[in-house]
């Protein structure tokens, strides 16, 4: 911040814009009327190839004082990436060149699942970030000072999809990687390094991906259960459940369906493979499958709820039953057993439990 507050206008000097095609491209695809931001816009030079009406976001002042001259008919806003400012649904594209490249990669995918819920479906977002293994300063940098995060594009890819995007491509040129992607109609990931526990949900129902909140279909048990184990205390809120107890969410498969049994086999087994990673990269205390149809689908047909022998990603793994209303036999002080056994095991592999 203090770099780019003090050194505004010469950092515009260097650093004319690069990919003004891309910008334009993003222009033609976004909908007419619909809202562009600009994330971590700096001096603005490429909001004038952006569609209108843009928001130029940007942490620093002075930046967005550049901004306003580069393009006087865009909506500046003083805000974080990380603690976007906008409500549900109300941004039409996004595009972030070289800014969340200052986002810690623990904290990338909150960073996203905060874009994905400012973006209407289908939103078209365009992301460049550092392709090379980097955190901390860039040797050399000519404004020293700044703290920089990089990628792999196999690991970016994955952090994409997890936060709920349709990718289409991630592009590597020279040190850049460069996203294409859309926003799904889907739920991002609520995760971080040093969770305690990670709940897997088989995937999103409609009504979750359109309320931004698992588990949330009417009859479906889970928070419930989860309130009765005390794995949480505020219901039907997956933001608080990460920041208050380390309890953090995903879901085998990300499309979202009316039902369950819609899913593919393939799709649970990539699935899997895709949590897997995500598993090996955020090391939680241990991992609790909702459903045993995703496990069976992907690992073990004749799998019984409890803890599975092999685990996952190097973690204990806990299958216990669907929460689902359809799943009614199963009684809500069974399902909070299964929680309370699930959580327990973190313990058990070295990772405190949250009081």
């Amino acid at each position: 911040m203090r770099v780019y507050e003090e050194r505004a206008e010469e950092w515009r000097d260097a650093r004319p814009p690069t990919r003004v095609d891309d910008a334009e491209a993003l222009r033609d695809t976004t909908a007419a009327g619909a809202v562009t931001v600009d994330l971590g816009c700096g001096a603005g030079s490429y909001l004038p190839h952006l569609a209108r009406p843009t928001v130029a976001l940007d942490a620093a002042a002075p930046m967005l004082e550049l901004a306003r001259e580069a393009a006087p008919d865009s909506w500046p806003v003083q805000a974080d990436l990380e603690a976007l400012p906008f409500r549900r649904g109300s941004l039409g594209a996004a595009w972030a060149r070289a800014s969340y490249l200052h986002v810690h990669t623990d904290r990338l995918p909150a960073a996203l699942a905060d874009l994905h819920h400012a973006l209407a479906v289908g939103s078209p977002v365009r992301i460049s970030v550092i392709a090379r293994e980097i955190s901390g300063a860039w040797p050399g940098d000519d404004f020293p000072g700044r703290w920089f995060a990089g990628w792999t594009a196999d690991t970016l890819r994955d952090v994409v999809m997890g936060a709920g995007f349709d990718l289409q491509t991630v592009d590597e040129a020279g040190e850049w990687l460069n996203v294409r992607a859309n926003r799904a109609r889907s739920l991002p990931d609520t995760v971080r390094r040093g969770m305690h526990l990670l709940v897997c949900g088989l995937n999103p129902s409609l009504r979750a991906a359109d309320a931004g909140v698992g588990f949330v279909t009417p009859g479906n048990r889970f928070w419930p259960a989860a309130l009765e184990a005390q794995l949480v205390t505020v219901d039907r809120d997956p933001r608080a459940a990460l920041a208050q107890h380390g309890v953090g969410m995903t879901d085998l498969v990300k499309r979202a369906t009316p039902r369950a049994d819609e899913l593919t086999r393939d799709e649970y087994r990539a699935g899997l493979a895709r949590v897997e990673r995500l598993v090996r990269w955020l090391q939680p205390g241990s991992v609790c499958f909702v459903g045993l149809a995703g496990w069976r689908a992907a690992v073990d047909r004749s799998a019984v709820a409890g803890v599975q022998p092999d685990g996952i990603g190097g973690r204990p793994a806990y299958v216990m039953p669907s929460t689902s209303g359809l799943n009614a036999r199963v009684p809500l002080d069974e399902l909070a057993d299964h929680l309370r056994a699930a959580l327990a095991l973190s313990k058990r592999s070295g990772v405190a439990t949250p009081r």
